[in-house]
């Protein structure tokens, strides 16, 4: 790398910080998650209005020559951010959970179908050219149905929800819901690259290297994360983090994508570990301040708000978030009532489940980069991630009612939580 290509590789990342820094600190006084500002941020500084105002100042700040690089950073920060989301899923408390799986996969389903159905409408002017119809309509199908684990945990810590009921439903929830979300991307990335044979023997792949992972590599990385009960090795933490670039390198290899790889590595390793609390707590903070933003900056920059300009694209994107808030919101909700849940925690939980965020522009900058869907197509479904996570905390708000009713309904604790705590 040139010195003057690191000079606006480093301007930019510095840019990047500042401006996600500060939107998301106003956003944050409205009441929403940071996640919405750090977004915003990357919108703001690409084409959609500082490329109309000053495109001279963008290209300064963000000239192509720089971009290739940022495009690395941006992923690899993707890449360390679903490792530490992988640290907090714990797999054994699915089983203790079954209900949430039922509403998990109900949730996911009921957006899919719409999303798949919507897709033949959009087709032929939304997309690229040489892209199969079956490709086009999974990927809207999985775009439409995805959760964000992490903004969600996020809005639920900020609330004090974390470890309510509520908070306990929605994350296992969103945990499944992530989960089963990857394993669809993989499908579908496997239909954009090969023929459907090649599709088949990519979730074949996928399906062993997950086997593989919790079967194989899960004890030994137990005895890696174990080695210092108490403290977590500079060795362990090295061979760690190597071991998961090595997952994301496999994941990529085998035609899904490399951001699968990390969170399954995550994943095996001990949730109470002492690597694992070590990692999250003293790593995740600069992945969020730096990594991350360089992704949402970069998603801004591919985001251009003008491409949706005749009045038929601002119906078929209002259309887009209707059907996703709609399919998400009332699939959870039914399955919740058909479960036996109460309905105001029914509502909350459709509500929590809407949320999109950072999974949904992970998912989204994927089909952008594999060419299964157009430029103006990623961006109104950039529009309904930020609008269907910026509703979360409004709607969560007026379902909750009454003081009384918040408390009665969404944070008693956990009965599980509560045994722990007594136990402990």
């Amino acid at each position: 790398m040139s010195a003057d290509l690191s000079l606006h590789v480093l301007v930019a990342l510095a840019v990047v910080a500042v401006a996600s820094h500060v939107t998301g600190r106003l956003v944050a006084r409205a009441g929403q998650p940071p996640v919405i500002g750090e977004v915003l941020a990357g919108i703001l500084l690409g084409p959609s209005l500082l490329g109309k105002v000053a495109p001279g100042l963008e290209n300064a700040l963000f000239p192509g020559s720089a971009r290739p690089a940022l495009s690395v950073i941006a992923q690899l920060g993707v890449i360390l951010y679903m490792f530490v989301v992988g640290l907090e899923f714990e797999p054994s408390s699915l089983r203790r959970r079954a209900p949430f799986v039922v509403v998990s996969q109900v949730s996911i389903a009921v957006p899919f179908v719409l999303g798949c159905g919507l897709a033949f409408f959009l087709y032929r002017d939304f997309s690229p050219p040489g892209v199969r119809l079956l490709a086009f309509a999974l990927f809207v199908g999985i775009a439409m149905s995805i959760t964000a684990f992490p903004v969600l945990a996020r809005i639920l810590t900020d609330r004090g929800l974390s470890r309510s009921e509520l908070g306990v439903a929605a994350l296992s929830c969103a945990a499944v819901d992530d989960v089963m979300g990857w394993c669809l991307l993989a499908v579908v990335v496997g239909v954009a690259r090969a023929t459907v044979s090649g599709a088949l023997v990519s979730a074949l792949l996928a399906i062993a290297f997950i086997a593989v992972m919790f079967l194989v590599a899960r004890p030994l990385a137990n005895r890696l994360a174990g080695r210092r009960d108490g403290d977590a090795g500079v060795d362990a933490i090295g061979w760690s983090l190597a071991l998961m670039l090595l997952s994301a390198a496999t994941a990529e290899a085998i035609g899904i994508h490399a951001i699968f790889g990390a969170f399954i590595f995550g994943a095996i390793l001990p949730a109470d570990g002492a690597l694992a609390r070590y990692l999250h707590l003293n790593r995740s903070p600069f992945v969020t301040v730096i990594f991350l933003p360089a992704f949402f900056a970069l998603t801004g920059l591919r985001t251009e708000i003008g491409l949706v300009s005749t009045p038929g694209q601002w119906a078929v994107c209002l259309l887009i978030i209707a059907l996703a808030t709609a399919g998400k919101f009332g699939g959870t909700f039914v399955a919740a009532r058909l479960l036996g849940m109460p309905r105001r925690f029914a509502a909350a939980l459709g509500v929590l489940m809407n949320t999109r965020g950072l999974m949904e522009l992970v998912v989204l900058n994927v089909g952008l980069d594999i060419g299964v869907i157009s430029p103006v197509l990623f961006t109104m479904m950039v529009i309904m991630a930020i609008v269907t996570t910026a509703m979360t905390g409004p709607l969560l708000s007026a379902r909750a009612g009454s003081p009384a009713a918040s408390v009665r309904e969404g944070q008693r604790e956990d009965p599980e939580n509560r045994q722990e705590r007594a136990g402990a």
